[in-house]
């Protein structure tokens, strides 16, 4: 008998044969005032600080760097409304880690801007000292998520914050456990159609959902790697440097997909057979790393 869940995960497993695995790497941001963000970081968010030099710090979750940090002290402020990161969301392994992450947020009286239960997933908001956006959550099992000719629904819908606190059990938040990872990024663009085109036609990556001003973008039949909206930036131009924000990200992926990706852009920046470096039409830096 064929079921949602076997359904997903010969998506999940199709994909994975053909392309190799996809998976976010770290994100890196410039900031003016690194103590304070990293601060928040650890926690707020609760990364583990894994290397610093006063310049740089690198934030994550057991030896996995998610999140660097880069000092900058000159560089202007990037406003809300330009393209860039709309948020960096971090993947928590099991729907009771984010219960003990809430339950903690509460105790340490973290600010928390939103909570929305996205039928693929429950999340909770949250804004750094700089006005980086963090999206802290959990997926829903698999089996549940609701699929329709290469879609998936997601939706907007208040988070049960009770049930939520009641799967933590009785185990403290200790910070974000191995196996905790950037799930996806969110990005702020200034238009659709010409987000789709990079990173579905040249990213190669599948469109999953379509809402009002904006587009979510999977491999592997995940619900989404990659975000593109308007909402704060319709009509932003290019990029302009040093700002803060979103430095550039990483993707990894299989040799194949990093191939068939290089073949379909103009004039490669790198040579490499195991890195690919791109710009999106708004000047935000990616790099795809084989392996």
């Amino acid at each position: 008998m064929t079921t949602p869940s076997t359904l997903a995960a010969g998506r999940l497993e199709m994909g994975r044969l053909e392309m190799g695995r996809l998976e976010m790497g770290r994100v890196a941001l410039t900031v003016n005032d690194l103590d304070s963000v990293s601060a928040f970081y650890q926690r707020a968010v609760g990364l583990h600080l894994l290397r610093g030099d006063g310049e740089t710090a690198e934030l994550g979750a057991g030896e996995a760097v998610l999140l660097e940090l880069r000092r900058d002290k000159a560089a202007r402020r990037r406003s809300p409304r330009e393209a860039g990161l709309f948020h960096t969301a971090f993947l928590l392994p099991t729907r009771a880690d984010l219960g003990r992450w809430t339950r903690n947020a509460g105790m340490i009286r973290t600010a928390i801007v939103g909570a929305s239960d996205h039928d693929v997933s429950e999340a909770i908001y949250l804004s750094d000292p700089e006005g980086n956006g963090v999206e802290i959550y959990a997926d829903r099992p698999v089996s549940t998520w609701r699929w329709t000719d290469g879609g998936v629904a997601m939706s907007t819908k208040p988070l049960d914050i009770e049930d939520l606190l009641a799967s933590a059990g009785d185990e403290p938040w200790t910070g974000f456990p191995d196996g905790g990872k950037v799930g996806h990024v969110h990005l702020q663009v200034g238009a659709i159609a010409p987000a789709e085109a990079f990173y579905s036609e040249i990213l190669g990556l599948d469109i999953t959902c379509r809402y009002q001003g904006g587009t979510f973008y999977a491999a592997d039949g995940y619900h989404h790697h990659i975000a593109t909206n308007i909402w704060n930036s319709r009509g932003a131009a290019e990029r302009t440097y040093p700002a803060t924000g979103l430095a550039d990200f990483e993707i990894h992926v299989g040799k194949a997909r990093l191939a068939a990706t290089r073949s379909r852009v103009a004039n490669p920046s790198a040579a490499s057979p195991e890195r690919l470096d791109l710009r999106d039409p708004w000047g935000t830096a990616i790099t795809l790393l084989a392996g």
